[in-house]
């Protein structure tokens, strides 16, 4: 990590989004002995409540035996299993057996859909979450997450597309709220112009976070561009002041 690109972002976040905390990073590793890593889970737990902690300054780690979540094993890219059923889970369920979630039409629906759905395989054996002002010289960020208001969106919006000749620099894919910050910007990061994931939209991850909430993930190349581009951008028009001014 350029330690220089580091201060310099957040000096310019302080300037134009002032006191939002700054944003997660992870990236992919064998081994990080300064994370701590996750606990074996005894129940189902989201790994969206567990970035709470990565978001106070505690850099974490995950493997497969860490995640709590089937979802999340899959969306991080350390299984490509699907739970049983999943078709009946998502949509209305099996009478008897399961409540369905109800969050697609019917089983075939689901069932088509994930003939469309992307999978990676995780790199190394961790996933790591820092945040920002956290980052060492020797790590090595593949995406940047925001965890903002919609006004701070709003502006991250916005910068992805200042550069940008087509309409679609930013994307809103349906999935689980994980899928939204790893895996679809994760994928996104080879791509020959990489685009900005809008997520949180997952009603099953929205109790994690506050009601305010929704995620914004960039592929750190991606990042890169918005920042080179953000002192000649509309952060420094009246209009962003308006909006900066209500931002908390």
């Amino acid at each position: 990590m350029d330690m220089a690109l580091k201060d310099n972002f957040l000096r310019l976040w302080k300037r134009y989004f002032k006191t939002v905390e700054p944003p997660l990073v992870f990236y992919y590793a064998d081994e990080d002995k300064k994370a701590e890593s996750a606990k074996v889970p005894k129940e189902h737990r989201c790994i969206i409540g567990d970035l709470g902690r990565v978001r106070h300054g505690t850099a974490m780690k995950f493997d497969a035996e860490t995640i709590g979540c089937g979802g999340a094993l899959r969306y991080l890219g350390f299984s490509e299993a699907i739970r049983p059923d999943f078709e009946y889970f998502l949509s209305y369920g099996i009478p008897g057996k399961m409540e369905g979630e109800r969050y697609k039409k019917s089983p075939e629906t689901v069932i088509n859909m994930m003939k469309l759905l992307p999978f990676f395989k995780a790199p190394s054996k961790y996933i790591v979450f820092k945040r920002w002002d956290r980052l060492a010289a020797e790590d090595e960020p593949v995406v940047v997450i925001f965890l903002a208001s919609p006004d701070v969106v709003s502006g991250l919006f916005t910068l992805a597309n200042y550069d940008r000749e087509d309409v679609n620099g930013v994307f809103a894919p349906f999935g689980a709220g994980c899928g939204t910050i790893v895996q679809y910007p994760y994928l996104e990061k080879d791509a020959t112009h990489p685009r900005a994931v809008i997520g949180m939209l997952d009603v099953s991850a929205r109790p994690c976070v506050h009601a305010n909430t929704l995620s914004f993930a960039v592929p750190m190349r991606r990042f890169l561009q918005m920042v080179e581009n953000m002192e000649e951008s509309f952060l420094i028009t009246p209009s962003w002041r308006k909006v900066s001014r209500r931002i908390v």
